[in-house]
């Protein structure tokens, strides 16, 4: 049995989650269940974090992906991230990197620079 907390809404139910039968119980909206047996299943995180930028007014660039990712892929997306330099000026919104290692998701600006 694994204990969690719903982060779906902001009620925060105390989820348990019945790993071989992928019970849920303790949720009070139906998203609570789904986002419980996909947490044990196929965790999935948004990553944000920031790039060197050049021309812009500040020295890095918030970025953030356009979608959730697998967990076990966060640290890869890290270490892509720590190596690229995005260029001046850029959009909010503008793909920096796409598929970023093979996730399907994309790497986006989080701000106008």
């Amino acid at each position: 049995m694994k204990e969690m907390v719903c982060i779906v809404c902001p009620r925060g139910c105390r989820l348990k989650v019945d790993e071989a039968t992928l019970e849920v119980t303790g949720n009070t909206c139906p998203r609570g269940a789904e986002y419980g047996r996909n947490e044990v299943t196929r965790p999935m995180r948004t990553v944000t974090g920031s790039v060197a930028i050049t021309g812009g007014i500040h020295p890095r660039l918030a970025v953030r992906t356009d979608r959730a990712v697998p967990k076990e892929k966060m640290f890869d997306i890290m270490n892509v991230l720590h190596g690229f330099t995005a260029c001046a000026p850029v959009k909010r919104g503008e793909v920096l990197i796409a598929d970023v290692c093979g996730t399907g998701a994309n790497v986006i600006s989080s701000r106008d620079m």
